[in-house]
């Protein structure tokens, strides 16, 4: 007699597996997201029928930590932006997924990504599951990049799409285009399921360790920002990368969450045109064009993006306030880091806030998540708050303690080096460490600096500019 298959409820947010139905998933919160699937008791190894039984588990050899450890070969993508997110280029059997808003630009990047490696001699293959054929070929003329020699096809099975990569020669890079579109045979659910996710995710991972092909998932984004699916498929493949940005911006941010074979902290920037997405070397220079120097409220902040020295401009607005509850409100720097940079100004910096409407943001829509931003966004809102513009030529790091202290950074300067690059003369930073044993007698600092030791340093200072202008 078969063994009787019982349905299982899976929440299509997290993943987590339920005996029941329930309103609200117990794991993530998640309201209305557990859905009745029934499918085969494991999707990892596939069809139960055809694994063979075996009494005694098979003995493989164990190795020590002792021996020669070889850099994992890599493939240059031919795009710097992207090979700098990555760690160097493509790792050989490597799998990376790709999540990002509709629209933000995904599909041109790594159409751009897999024509340079084909012209390079490399076979790249590009599946869609979403778009036809001729679809794909319409935005590859469209970027100038339709005499490229990329494999294409429209196809969702697994199965298949193995089948036809391991004829011939192994892809040096395969596009999967997405993976909520993909289906196995292994599983008996709807496509875009959370088991069909984890069960086709599963089989083109086995099949990029076997072959050594890199393999790109696309993922679809949720409302909050965070890859569609369960979470385990982002702990089942090597790296995580997150392409950012505003579409009423025309710059795109590309940040790795998860890299197993390189830096999380590296950023690449790119700029959206007619012709695709272009390389932004500069990225500084893009963020700081066009910015109003005469106008009160506004304070560049020298910031590190991994070893990538960054300045963007922070905008603030102090207003008075009719609610009985003021307004906070910030965007690309987190909440809770504004709430507490207004606490330290009311308690140690003598400023009243607790009446104005307050708004925080970082021009460009560049998401800020470093501390060393608590200086440079003190300093926007004591220079709103007063009427009082900040210097053009200097730029403001540094992290704020509770005390009302402004404690060193890490990397002053190259922040400082930047910045003197980009023609500003000072800065407001804390007391710069140089190091004594690398240090010589000719030693100087890039650009003039202001060293601070409380917040209270600074609202004397806007304070006496202001009373120097009037």
């Amino acid at each position: 007699m078969a063994k009787q298959r019982h349905p299982s409820f899976v929440c299509q947010e997290c993943g987590a597996v339920h005996n029941r139905w329930k309103g609200k998933c117990e794991a993530c919160g998640g309201w209305n997201t557990i859905v009745e699937e029934t499918g085969s008791a494991s999707t990892m190894a596939g069809p139960v029928a055809t694994r063979p039984s075996r009494a005694k588990g098979r003995i493989f050899p164990l190795e020590g930590l002792q021996g020669e450890t070889k850099e994992a070969p890599r493939t240059p993508s031919g795009i710097a932006e992207l090979d700098r997110v990555t760690g160097g280029g493509f790792v050989h059997g490597s799998i990376i997924l790709l999540g990002g808003d509709p629209g933000i630009g995904k599909s041109t990047l790594l159409m751009q990504a897999t024509a340079a490696l084909a012209m390079r001699g490399e076979r790249v293959a590009y599946i869609s599951g979403e778009e036809a054929v001729a679809q794909v070929r319409l935005r590859a003329e469209r970027l100038g990049l339709g005499q490229a020699p990329v494999e294409l096809a429209s196809e969702t099975n697994v199965e298949d799409i193995i089948a036809t990569l391991s004829q011939g020669r192994p892809p040096a890079l395969a596009i999967i285009d997405s993976i909520q579109t993909m289906w196995t045979e292994t599983v008996e659910s709807a496509p875009g399921t959370v088991t069909q996710v984890r069960g086709s995710a599963q089989a083109l991972i086995r099949f990029a360790k076997t072959t050594g092909t890199t393999v790109i998932l696309v993922g679809h984004v949720t409302k909050d920002g965070q890859i569609a699916g369960p979470r385990v498929v982002e702990h089942m493949v090597d790296a995580v990368v997150s392409f950012e940005g505003d579409t009423g911006h025309h710059f795109r941010i590309l940040r790795a969450v998860k890299n197993r074979f390189g830096p999380t902290d590296e950023i690449g920037v790119f700029e959206m045109s007619d012709q695709g997405l272009r390389e932004v070397p500069n990225p500084s220079e893009l963020f700081l064009a066009g910015r109003d120097m005469a106008t009160a409220g506004t304070a560049v902040f020298a910031g590190m993006e991994g070893t990538r020295p960054l300045l963007v401009e922070i905008q603030a607005l102090v207003a008075p306030s009719s609610l009985g509850t003021p307004r906070r409100a910030v965007v690309g720097w987190d909440q809770s880091r504004l709430s507490m940079v207004l606490a330290v100004l009311e308690a140690h910096g003598g400023l009243k806030l607790g009446m104005h409407d307050v708004y925080l943001n970082v021009a460009g829509g560049l998401r800020i998540t470093e501390p060393a931003a608590d200086l440079a966004a003190a300093a926007a809102l004591v220079s709103s708050l007063s009427g009082n513009p900040l210097p053009p030529d200097t730029v403001y790091f540094g992290e704020m303690g509770l005390s009302g202290a402004i404690r060193p950074v890490a990397q002053e300067q190259a922040r400082l080096k930047e910045a003197a690059k980009l023609g500003f003369s000072s800065a407001v930073a804390p007391a710069v460490r140089v190091d004594k044993s690398k240090s010589t007698k000719n030693e100087r600092l890039p650009l003039a600096t202001s060293s601070i030791g409380h917040i209270t340093d600074l609202v004397a200072g806007i304070a006496a500019r202001r009373r120097k202008a009037s």
